[in-house]
């Protein structure tokens, strides 16, 4: 897992692998949104996995598992650290390319407003940054052009500012 600094100390970033961590995030509502992104935030840790949950067996009593075995499987983690997801829709970036640019520049804002230039550091817990709408063709001809890059860009680091400053007060 990457580290990254942060005006409080170390922050540590690290990605978002499981769906049930996505969901857990996108059911929030958006904490900030732009033209083409929405920035989802949720104040906890990653749900941890545990060992399935062993049912009763016949003419046992569910009652008699030990406090070990009825664990729930979605147990949360403490909020160490920023844990950051992306959602890039094939519908909205149709080329690979396209898709693997986007993440790459959600990535890239999210390191640069970790720097203490930045202002506002984002908070500890679950970030997705998701793309809410397509570029327009006309204006972006190339898959993965220097303009689509630095509109992403730009864009991304005002919306990321944007929910920084949302989430701190």
């Amino acid at each position: 897992m990457p580290v990254a600094a942060h005006a409080g100390g170390i922050a540590m970033v690290g990605r978002i692998l499981r769906s049930v961590d996505f969901e857990r995030v996108l059911q929030r509502p958006s904490c900030a949104r732009s033209t083409h992104f929405a920035i989802h935030f949720l104040p906890s840790g990653l749900s941890r996995r545990t060992a399935p949950v062993r049912s009763a067996q016949k003419g046992e009593l569910s009652t008699a598992l030990s406090d070990q075995e009825a664990k729930a499987v979605d147990e949360l983690t403490p909020p160490q650290g920023i844990w950051l997801g992306s959602v890039v829709p094939k519908r909205h970036a149709k080329r690979a390319v396209t898709r693997n640019l986007l993440k790459r520049q959600i990535r890239q804002a999210v390191s640069l407003q970790l720097s203490p230039a930045a202002g506002v550091p984002l908070a500890h817990g679950l970030w997705v940054v998701r793309l809410r709408t397509p570029f327009d063709k006309k204006r972006f001809s190339s898959s993965a052009s220097d303009a689509l890059r630095e509109a992403a860009a730009e864009e991304l680091s005002r919306v990321l500012s944007s929910a920084a400053r949302h989430v701190a007060g």
